[in-house]
């Protein structure tokens, strides 16, 4: 076991989720004889119980799926733009009733994963009994989480536009303390209500009366149409090589494509052969996150109203040639806008060669701010990251799906999950992603060293207007000496900042199928093996 976390190895199935509670209903789900998927399930809705300002039934959702060497599926949980978009001066509202721009797909991509579990994985749950561990969470109660904690404590000047946050969530006024337990009696009966109705009752049924009237009431553009029109959509995942095996991961409007451009810009400049956590490993990953940060800006939105070059894009002489423009001596400079936003990872495994990995948000920490009539749920921002110019490529429009920042992923050997990855952070996923995979691909790292050693986050922050580069404070000196020589603005952070995400990561062999796994000791989770 790492000091700093812990570090959990099974050949029969684990789970790693940023709660504790949440990861252990999903290990029982596993230990009941349940599949990767089932397992997820039960995990994506006991943590939008216990970690309500990152996830929740009002957001968006995407995950991969991995069938016992079978193809990899991607279902792409994300919420349209509402058919009666209003006209905004400026730039779309960040919080209230008019960031709820664009439906939650979450629900929908769980009942999807459902069928895909019965009817390809031999699923033998009901769909009632994966959301029953959640259920007894609401009515029970749970320690809130030292994430909470500080989420409620930061915002707690903006608590006028969080009117579903505060005061409700507050004990007398003040922050809870520190294992103060809480229940959710308003969100018991939502999800009592969708265990027995089944996950489309969230957007055609009585549960979506429920949610349409608390919408309308709130203030949101969203409609009952909206939510009938919601649907989760599978597709066919993001692919790129990479040393003996393959990354995977989500199509647009995700960042997926970006995590993947780094990835094969690193390849092309051969990062394997600096030394891990040298001034030339950070240099390389900064510069390489820079140039497909640019791609980014000018290529990725939903592909129904935009086309994006994704084959040109991934293409070995298009990545060759972002690749010769890296200086190995010298920072590209660097002006762009930060992009904030807050998810929860989980990954699931099985020991018949099932795995899950998943992201769900609800995009600014605890999302729009505003409360969906008296279910329980929180509905999300996503629509923030809509612009408001004509001709950029994420433009407002009706049934359009925004650009996300979600984008787990697995890397497959011989056809088989051999890594599953991810990671909350907006702007900062593909960074910290790049981080942990080369660590634990080019450099053979396990996943709590890999998610304990130092990283870096290029851009603003919620908690820094200046546009540089955030590195950990135990980063040696010599080190930042030498990538300010090369032109890098560095500002310092504390060590295990909570600025550099919150990932998980599960190995398995691909020979033995022996797993092992962690989540980051930043977060207020673990990874967990039978």
């Amino acid at each position: 076991m790492d000091p700093l976390g812990t570090f959990a190895t099974s050949s029969r199935g684990m789970v790693t989720s940023p709660h504790t509670l949440a990861t252990e209903a999903g290990l029982q789900v596993l230990a009941e004889g349940g599949n990767a998927i089932e397992a997820a399930i039960t995990t994506t809705f006991c943590l939008s119980v216990t970690y309500p300002h990152f996830c929740g039934l009002g957001g968006d959702l995407v995950m991969l799926i991995a069938n016992a060497g079978g193809p990899v599926k991607s279902l792409s949980g994300i919420g349209q733009a509402t058919q009666s978009c209003p006209r905004f001066n400026g730039l779309v509202p960040v919080r209230g009733p008019l960031s709820m721009l664009t439906s939650a797909a979450a629900v929908d991509a769980l009942g999807q994963a459902f069928t895909i579990s019965s009817s390809e994985m031999a699923g033998s749950k009901s769909w009632e009994a994966l959301i029953q561990p959640a259920i007894r969470l609401a009515a029970e109660g749970f320690p809130i989480t030292k994430s909470e904690r500080f989420w409620l404590e930061f915002r707690r000047s903006e608590q006028r536009d969080l009117p579903g946050v505060y005061p409700a969530r507050l004990a007398a006024g003040e922050v809870p303390p520190e294992g103060f337990l809480r229940n959710e009696p308003r969100l018991e009966k939502t999800l009592l209500t969708l265990a027995r109705n089944g996950p489309r009752d969230f957007y055609e049924g009585e549960l979506a009366v429920a949610v349409a009237d608390g919408l309308r009431s709130a203030g949101s553009p969203l409609t009952a149409g909206d939510l009938k029109r919601t649907r989760a959509r599978i597709e066919d995942p993001l692919r790129i090589g990479y040393r003996e095996g393959t990354l995977v991961s989500t199509r647009p409007p995700t960042q997926g494509l970006t995590t993947l451009q780094i990835m094969g810009l690193l390849d092309r400049l051969n990062v394997r052969q600096v030394p891990e956590g040298s001034a030339d490993y950070y240099h390389l990953l900064v510069e390489a996150v820079k140039l497909a940060f640019l791609d980014r800006e000018k290529f990725i939105a939903d592909p129904d109203y935009v086309r994006v070059e994704i084959e040109e894009l991934l293409s070995d002489g298009y990545l060759q040639s972002k690749a010769t423009l890296v200086d190995r001596s010298r920072a590209m400079p660097w002006p762009r806008d930060f992009g904030s936003g807050d998810t929860v990872y989980l990954g699931a495994a099985d020991g018949h060669g099932r795995a899950v990995s998943l992201l769900a948000t609800s995009f600014y920490d605890w999302g729009s701010g505003v409360a969906v009539g008296d279910t329980g749920i929180l509905w999300h921002n996503r629509g923030a990251a809509f612009s408001t110019i004509p001709n950029h490529p994420n433009f407002l429009q009706p049934g359009k799906r925004p650009f996300h920042t979600l984008n787990p992923g697995m890397y497959m050997v011989n056809g088989k999950p051999a890594l599953l990855y991810g990671t909350p952070g907006a702007d900062g996923q593909p960074q910290t992603l790049a981080c942990i995979l080369t660590r634990l691909i080019d450099y053979g790292l396990d996943p709590i060293s890999a998610l304990s050693h130092p990283r870096f986050l290029l851009g603003k922050t919620f908690s820094s207007a200046e546009d540089t580069l955030k590195m950990e404070g135990n980063i040696p000196e010599s080190v930042l000496c030498n990538l300010i020589a090369r032109g890098h603005r560095i500002n310092q952070v504390s060590a295990q900042s909570p600025l550099m995400g919150h990932p998980g990561a599960i190995h398995i062999a691909p020979d033995t199928g022996w797993m092992s796994g962690a989540h980051d000791p930043r977060s207020d989770g673990q990874a967990l093996g039978l």
